[in-house]
């Protein structure tokens, strides 16, 4: 029952694949925190000994993961909308921020379709 930084490793996984349910950790930073804490990346979570987890637990203490990396994410944000830099100002509309197109696409940041009522035909 592995437990970092209040989050369960999911037990049947593969280690590095398991430390990637932490915030801020993806696979390539996983496999540099197992083999810099000698651990096998390969190895099930559920098989890992006590002394390996305390290893990880000290290891991924030298990373900004979880609350500290999405306060600082969230702080960024902030600021660019407080000096109206153009990302802020799309954070501001709801709007994508890295270019992406907007005229058929962007539905997640958009939400749903706003109706358009169509003027009606006078007819002669």
């Amino acid at each position: 029952m592995a437990r970092i930084k209040n989050i369960e490793l999911p037990k049947e996984k593969a280690t590095f694949i398991g430390l990637t349910a932490i915030y801020g950790i993806g696979q390539s930073t996983a496999r540099k925190i197992c083999a810099s804490a000698n651990v096998d990346p390969e190895i099930k979570v559920k098989d890992l000994t006590t002394e390996q987890e305390s290893a990880l637990r000290s290891e991924v203490d030298k990373y900004m993961v979880e609350g500290d990396l999405r306060r600082e994410v969230q702080m960024n944000i902030k600021n660019k909308m407080e000096i109206n830099s153009y990302q802020g100002v799309r954070h501001k509309k709801g709007l994508p921020v890295h270019g992406q197109s907007t005229r058929s696409n962007a539905r997640t940041r958009k939400g749903r379709g706003k109706v358009v009522a169509n003027k009606k035909k006078v007819g002669k």
